[in-house]
């Protein structure tokens, strides 16, 4: 692994919307700073752990760990639009200048029909052998 500076994104592996969403960061994070593990992985539960977060059997929202901080929910979102490509740091910014308590609504209903409106996986899901580098 590179020594330059870089995050980690944890996510629920078996949710299809998060899983697009790992996919999607990947298509637009060309420098490659952004790892990912799953939240359901022996690495994800460590990191979150180390953060001081509970172990998680039912994720419910991504982890943007970055700068020795883990953030959640819609500043973890957020965080990481403004780290990519093609506009979407834009995009990450202006969605900062809502409320958290409105953004943090908006992203836990979202994240508590996920299952219902995106469908999931009865496995993680796994990464190509050229992205496999960048999971933990």
């Amino acid at each position: 692994m590179s020594s330059a500076p870089s995050a980690t994104i944890l996510f629920d592996g078996v949710c299809n919307l998060c899983n697009g969403f790992v996919q999607f960061v990947i298509e637009h994070d060309a420098a490659g700073y952004f790892r990912f593990a799953s939240l359901q992985s022996a690495a994800g539960q460590e990191l979150l752990r180390a953060h001081g977060l509970q172990p998680q059997t039912e994720p419910d929202s991504v982890i943007l760990v970055e700068g020795g901080r883990a953030h959640t929910h819609s500043a973890a979102a957020l965080g990481v639009l403004q780290r990519l490509s093609g506009g979407w740091g834009v995009v990450g910014t202006l969605g900062k200048l809502f409320p958290r308590f409105l953004r943090d609504a908006v992203y836990r209903l979202i994240a508590r029909n996920r299952y219902r409106w995106f469908g999931r996986q009865d496995a993680c899901w796994l990464p190509t052998p050229e992205l496999r580098a960048r999971f933990l």
